[in-house]
Order: structure tokens, then C-alpha cells, then sequence
């Protein structure tokens, strides 16, 4: 049974698809881009205030499917730019201080809207 996740304490999709989609006891969190849910506008900070406002994103559409960032299993780590990767890596630490999930971290040609960083997860839960 496939059930669509959405909260206004996250940006909207900004294509068909949706937040989140879970599936018995997954989660699925479309990849977030550093958009502020209040204003609809990407941030344009540092690369850390980016990564923290994905991060914030993310833990909201968690929220909303009944689930936390300690259900997470799996997050995919979206950068314009592998010169970033060591201040993501830090921002990103401080949401997972226990037992992180697995990831993987790529650079890529470009990402929706210019952003400089996406991240989508799966997440478990029971």
C-alpha cells in the first residue's frame, strides 16, 4: 500500500511528484533542495546554511510520515560542486551524531533551480 506524505513545513514539490511516499514501513523523501518553506525561495547562503535548511526539510517530511531522522537508513548526498563536500559533511554530521545511515554523495552537472545541494533519504520505521 503506497500512501503520499505532505506538510506545509516543507517546500512544495516543484514538479509532479511528491514530498514523500511510504510503502508499509519505508519512507521515501523526494531529494530537498535548500528552499525556505516559509518564502518558496532557494537560500542563497553558505553551503552550510544550505545544507541545514535541506537537513530542516527533510526532518519536517519525516515528521509528517510519523518517522524521525533515527529512522533513516539510506540518504543520497546531491553536490554542484565536490569542493563542498567537506562543509555539507559537517552540517549534515550534526543531524546524525548516532548510528548514521549509509550514503552515498555525488557530484552532478547541475541540480534543479541552480541549488548547490540535494538530499533525499529512505527512511525505516516500524
Amino acid at each position: 500500500m503506497k500512501q503520499t506524505v505532505h506538510t506545509h513545513q516543507a517546500p512544495a514539490a516543484i514538479g509532479p511528484y511528491s514530498q514523500a511516499i511510504r510503502a508499509g514501513n519505508l519512507i521515501f523523501c523526494s531529494g530537498q533542495l535548500p528552499i525556505s518553506p516559509q518564502t518558496g525561495q532557494l537560500l542563497t547562503g553558505s553551503i552550510a546554511e544550505q545544507t541545514d535548511q535541506v537537513m530542516q526539510n527533510v526532518r519536517a517530511i519525516l515528521t509528517a510520515a510519523g518517522a524521525s531522522l533515527n529512522d533513516v537508513v539510506k540518504t543520497t548526498i546531491f553536490l554542484a560542486d565536490m569542493n563542498d563536500f567537506a562543509a555539507v559533511n559537517e552540517t549534515y554530521g550534526k543531524f546524525f551524531q548516532v548510528d548514521p545511515p549509509a550514503r552515498s554523495t555525488v557530484q552532478v552537472a547541475r541540480l534543479p533551480k541552480d541549488a548547490r545541494v540535494e538530499i533525499e533519504v529512505v527512511a525505516a520505521v516500524k
